[in-house]
């Protein structure tokens, strides 16, 4: 356990270090790669800064609807998490939280969020409880979607299309496009976090898109970065013009490939590190957005 999660007397983990656990507060990977396509949008949609409340709604709000899909997904999983090493000592599946308390966490997390959803517009509203819907379906899919991960990459990228609302009062074609985008990069993250725990999942009947590509997991994952950027280049040409933005898209094509490089032989430890670096690619490209727009 981190040495910044309190522990109870006796060396047992605490009632709020085991509600840090499951919300995995020492693992902020997971819901920096929501945030910084959401906050794309948001620079996207403002044609460059748009304002400090709408940045902090957005970036506690996807802190917030991530931390309480852990706690869904945590309940969902806890039959298989089990079986596999490295969940097995989830606060849920080891059995120190009642799948009744993650579900009151996550439905107070939950809440919170939306009370940051309120401060916006009616639009951004109405689409947040499609948001909560796939978020809520997302766990149960990997058990009758062969590719889940396609059904996470919506649920990960639903904060696009509620940034144009936020913005536009309105959900243009343009945001369904970097949706579209978006999806194909949780794609190619998502199988690199599966390939981890291919074995693991074959043995219990999992559903993953590592399984199901197979032998050709590696260049799945590869096509799926090239479909992710080329899909945002094209779609932000128009939009973020400068030679910042293309610089932005070249040095995450070389992340891309360096990830390529270090799953090529499907060892789980370099499967792990090319996902958990993901986050890096994200900003890179968020960071190029912004950028070209602050040098106009």
């Amino acid at each position: 356990m981190p040495a910044s999660i309190p522990a109870a007397a006796g060396g047992k983990p605490g009632r709020l270090a085991l509600y840090l656990q499951l919300i995995r507060w020492n693992r902020p990977a997971g819901w920096l790669l929501l945030l910084w396509p959401t906050l794309s949008a948001l620079w996207v949609a403002s044609h460059g800064f748009p304002g400090w409340h709408l940045i902090v709604v957005f970036t506690l709000g996807t802190f917030l609807m991530r931390s309480a899909g852990c706690c869904v997904n945590d309940v969902a999983d806890r039959d298989f998490d089990r079986h596999v090493k490295r969940t097995a000592q989830r606060p849920v599946t080891s059995g120190a939280l009642s799948s009744k308390e993650a579900l009151a966490l996550g439905a107070v997390l939950a809440l919170l969020a939306f009370g940051l959803v309120l401060t916006t517009n009616a639009v951004t509203i109405a689409w947040s409880f499609a948001a909560l819907a796939v978020t809520l379906i997302y766990p149960f899919a990997k058990r009758y979607v062969s590719m889940p991960q396609a059904v996470l990459g919506v649920a990960f990228s639903f904060g696009i299309p509620m940034a144009f609302a936020a913005v536009q009062s309105r959900v243009p074609p343009l945001a369904w496009l970097l949706l579209l985008g978006n999806l194909f990069w949780v794609i190619a993250y998502d199988t690199e976090y599966a390939m981890v725990d291919r074995d693991d999942d074959l043995l219990i009947g999992m559903k993953t898109s590592a399984i199901t590509l197979g032998r050709f997991d590696v260049a799945g994952v590869m096509l799926s970065y090239l479909i992710f950027l080329s899909i945002w280049l094209f779609a932000l040409a128009q939009h973020a013009q400068s030679a910042i933005f293309m610089i932005a898209i070249v040095l995450a094509l070389l992340q891309a490939l360096w990830h390529g490089w270090l799953i090529r032989k499907r060892e789980r430890g370099d499967c792990f590190k090319a996902f958990r670096l993901n986050h890096w690619l994200g900003f890179t490209v968020f960071a190029g957005i912004a950028l070209s727009y602050a040098v106009r």
